[in-house]
């Protein structure tokens, strides 16, 4: 696996790690059952894609992405803040979108910077971001 391809699937991960830590900091706060049950359902598709990604790096002996404690610590401290006001189903569904819409960018900055990838990682980053899009559909009924 070439270097770039490596990057390609370390960035998912990091990506899911992400959005699954926002999803477990966030659930708590969480009063609308369909808002409830839709989050619940991207976790676990994050949870998949991460595991599948982790196992494209095992395969090429390749080291997997490690989440960083203060970046955790931020990314829940924020969400902490954010929510201490307002924890209504619109402004929770607001933080979600935002949170896919950071996801999709950093996807595509990572992809135009590592020409040349394996069309088996472009796919499997077009796979994520198809997927945040979805999310951002679903949720804008939420608003």
């Amino acid at each position: 696996m070439k270097a770039e391809e490596v990057k390609i699937y370390r960035e998912v991960q990091k990506s899911t790690q992400m959005a699954i830590k926002a999803i477990e900091t966030i659930s708590d706060k969480v009063y609308d059952d369909g808002l409830a049950m839709q989050i619940a359902r991207q976790s676990l598709k994050y949870s998949d894609l991460s595991g599948r990604a982790t196992d494209q790096l095992l395969k090429a002996k390749a080291e997997p992405y490690h989440a960083n404690r203060l970046a955790d610590m931020a990314l829940t401290g924020s969400i902490h803040v954010r929510t201490l006001l307002d924890t209504s189903t619109s402004h929770i569904a607001d933080l979600m979108i935002q949170g896919s819409n950071r996801g999709i960018t950093q996807m595509c900055r990572v992809l135009n910077h590592n020409p040349g990838v394996g069309t088996k990682a472009v796919e499997f980053a077009k796979e994520l971001m198809d997927f945040e899009e979805k999310n951002i559909e679903r949720l804008k009924k939420y608003l």
